[in-house]
Order: structure tokens, then C-alpha cells, then sequence
């Protein structure tokens, strides 16, 4: 495993959309644990992209502090209610802004061994599912803040 460097808003690969992943191998395996290991690393984050170390894979990891979460390709299939929440990023430090994300959502993903796994996520899951889904196509928390607040 390795640390891997996160890229930050500057870095237009941010606002590029994201390729499926074909086949869950040992490169996309690799991918993940070194993800996880940076997300880890950094203390403060609970989700992190393909695209914010610089890959445009549809690869994500999640840990709520329940275990990790391994997904490839996730994509939201059903999404209910909406409520205010307050987000931050790995890549654009030091910003923090209020935006409007769903309560639930059901994500469909592949785990490391490439088997299909269904998430449902509610608060906090829900809001880090979206944020780290919303990176797979090029969008950032900023572009759908309503206020910015200080951290």
C-alpha cells in the first residue's frame, strides 16, 4: 500500500467524469487500498474519490467510522427526502458550506471481489455516498453550496 497524493481544486481532473471500471483486478484492488490508506492518513476524512489521487475511475471509500467501504462503479438508484447538511472536502481545504442532499439514497456498487453489493445510506451515510459519487462525475460540494460557513 501507499499514500497517495490528493489533488486539490486547482487540479482540472476534479471536474472530469470518471470511467467505469471494467473488471475488479489487482490494479483496482491496489487502487482501493491505497485510497484507503490516504484517506486514513489525512485524520479528517471519511470518504475519498478515485479522482481526488488523480484517477478517473468510478473507484470510492467510505468509512463512517463502521468499517470500510469498498466501491466500484456505485451508482444511486433510489434516492428519498432532502435536508440541509454542512460539507467539507479533502480537496478544497479549509471550506465548509451548507447544500441540500437526500435523507436516503440505495447505492449500487461491486465490492473489492467485484460482487454486486446494495448500500443504504441515511444522514451522514447518505450525504458522504453522494459527496463521493458526486466526484465520479466531475462535481464538487462547492457547486451546490447554498452558504459557506466558517469551519
Amino acid at each position: 500500500m501507499a499514500l497517495r497524493t490528493i489533488r486539490t481544486v486547482e487540479d482540472e481532473i476534479l471536474r472530469k467524469k470518471s470511467r467505469a471500471v471494467e473488471k475488479v483486478d489487482e490494479k483496482i484492488v491496489t487502487l482501493l487500498q491505497d485510497m484507503a490508506e490516504t484517506m486514513y492518513h489525512t485524520g479528517k476524512g471519511a470518504g475519498l474519490a478515485a479522482p481526488q489521487v488523480g484517477i478517473l475511475k468510478r473507484v470510492v471509500v467510505i468509512d463512517m467510522g463502521e468499517g470500510l467501504m469498498n466501491l466500484v462503479n456505485p451508482e444511486i438508484v433510489e434516492s428519498e427526502g432532502s435536508h440541509e447538511v454542512i460539507e467539507g472536502c479533502l480537496s478544497i481545504p479549509g471550506k465548509w458550506g451548507k447544500l441540500f442532499r437526500p435523507e436516503k439514497v440505495k447505492v449500487k456498487a461491486l465490492n473489492e471481489k467485484g460482487e454486486e453489493v446494495i448500500i443504504y445510506g441515511e444522514g451522514d451515510l447518505a450525504k458522504c455516498l453522494c459527496h463521493e459519487i458526486d466526484h465520479l462525475d466531475g462535481v464538487l460540494f462547492i457547486d451546490k453550496v447554498t452558504e459557506y460557513i466558517e469551519p
